[in-house]
């Protein structure tokens, strides 16, 4: 390469919220950054869920860089303790922001491959001298290339969500019946998708804030389409963190989704089914049945939802030397902090650019691409992370260390091992109980109103 590398950008891959803050803090300290973009406009996979309100509120979802960018366009700032939708988040946030940064964001350009110019992994010779090439297509499949000073992976997880069986590979009979299953919390304002669940059984799969946000709108279908009913399936049993942490959430919304979820299940808007693990689904003529690892068959549904978390695609990355956790597919210095197996009471301690470093030097997994297959990211999190990515970048490596977040407390305990492996959790009360494997929720009076 004839071009000094330092002339060269710095190729951000997604222009979601934490891609498009990457981009800010690149402009912030004197660096040109490149969002190249697969969707056709900031916050692509944010609009595809714009119908579900965040728990954060928009003093967390405004990230401060990207605010100075905004400010001198006449961007009003939304109310800081408002909560806003997906679409809001995307139609008064990013797409403005994308607006100011003009060219250096790219729409429709898919990322395919990076690496090193003229060095596959596997070479070593003056490897860390070459800058980087990153292979995009386009809309219309052109093809092209283009040479970078560093990489920002921030295009996330939306697009590779988990699988229905409980091993993490589709179950039997998944692929089958795909046209039954959504693995998205539906919107239930469009008059099609409302018809798909009015009235009938479904099935919903997962225990995070998703699964909540499901259940709660599935509830309040039921008020206007009787026959309406949920089935909540629980890979492990309920202990008194399974609804979150409530009123001891800092982030009051938070709370409130979960303990909205607890209310379906108390109100017997919906059944709750614990240690069920899918191994199979079949088909009964026109409902599915649901048949778990240890034999069990639940009664038929007639639509299923699917909500057991995400993971990175890692494919278009082969070429680079990454550090990842064997089992979270996090970098390694990040995932003890937010392994799920042993994550405890209190917050992800807040990391930046050490802890997201790889083998390959000058290439960052952001936002929640970093967490790989662990839960409970927030766009602060992802926010701290690229202002110290760029630090690092501009040479600034006392800025790069300093930690300048607090994060909210959840206010619940345990993990995922802790869940699935009882007998390791103390008795006795408390957010860290050892959790029962019951089944709650069937024969429950319906509030006044009813389901």
């Amino acid at each position: 390469m004839n071009v000094p590398t330092a002339t060269l950008p710095v190729v951000v891959i997604g222009a979601g919220p934490i891609g498009l803050a990457a981009a800010a803090h690149l402009v912030e300290r004197g660096l040109e950054p490149l969002v190249l973009e697969a969707g056709a406009g900031a916050g692509s996979a944010v609009r595809e869920w714009s119908h579900v309100r965040l728990f954060s509120t928009w003093a967390e979802l405004v990230d401060p860089a990207a605010e100075k960018l905004l400010a001198p366009t006449g961007w009003v700032k939304p109310d800081g303790a408002g909560y806003p939708t997906g679409g809001d988040w995307a139609q008064r946030y990013l797409q403005p922001l994308a607006d100011v940064l003009g060219g250096r964001v790219r729409f429709g350009a898919r990322v395919t491959g990076v690496s090193r110019v003229g060095r596959d992994r596997v070479v070593d010779a003056d490897r860390g001298r070459q800058p980087f090439t990153v292979h995009l297509v386009h809309v219309d499949g052109t093809e092209e290339r283009i040479t970078a000073r560093a990489v920002i992976d921030a295009s996330g997880t939306w697009s590779t969500p988990g699988p229905l069986g409980g091993d993490g590979l589709p179950a039997l009979g998944e692929r089958a019946v795909a046209d039954r299953i959504s693995y998205r919390v539906p919107d239930l304002r469009d008059d099609a998708v409302r018809a798909r669940y009015a009235g009938r059984r479904t099935a919903v799969i997962g225990t995070g804030a998703s699964a909540f946000t499901a259940l709660a709108q599935l509830a309040d279908l039921a008020v206007d389409a009787p026959g309406t009913h949920a089935v909540w399936i629980l890979r492990r049993g309920i202990s008194g963190s399974t609804f979150g942490g409530g009123a001891a959430d800092e982030l009051p919304a938070r709370g409130a989704l979960g303990l909205a979820a607890k209310a379906a299940v108390d109100e017997g808007c919906a059944d709750a089914v614990t240690g069920f693990r899918t191994d199979a689904i079949e088909r009964n003529g026109e409902q599915l049945v649901l048949v778990a690892e240890d034999g069990r068959r639940l009664d038929p549904v007639d639509e299923v939802i699917v909500l057991t978390g995400f993971r990175p695609d890692l494919t278009f990355l082969t070429e680079l030397r990454l550090g990842l956790d064997e089992r979270l597919q996090a970098p390694v210095a990040l995932a003890p902090l937010i392994d799920p197996n042993v994550h405890s009471c209190g917050t992800v301690y807040p990391h930046g650019a050490g802890e997201l470093s790889h083998p390959e030097e000058d290439v960052y997994l952001v936002g929640m691409k970093s967490y790989g297959r662990a839960p409970t990211f927030l766009a602060m999190t992802g926010y701290e992370q690229v202002r110290s990515i760029a630090a690092a970048l501009a040479g600034d490596h006392e800025a790069a260390a300093r930690v300048e977040l607090a994060l909210p407390e959840t206010g619940v305990c345990g993990g995922a091992g802790l869940f699935d492996e009882p007998e390791t959790a103390q008795a006795g009360g408390g957010c860290c109980a050892t959790p029962g494997a019951l089944q709650i929720g069937a024969g429950a009076p319906a509030a006044s109103g009813g389901c």
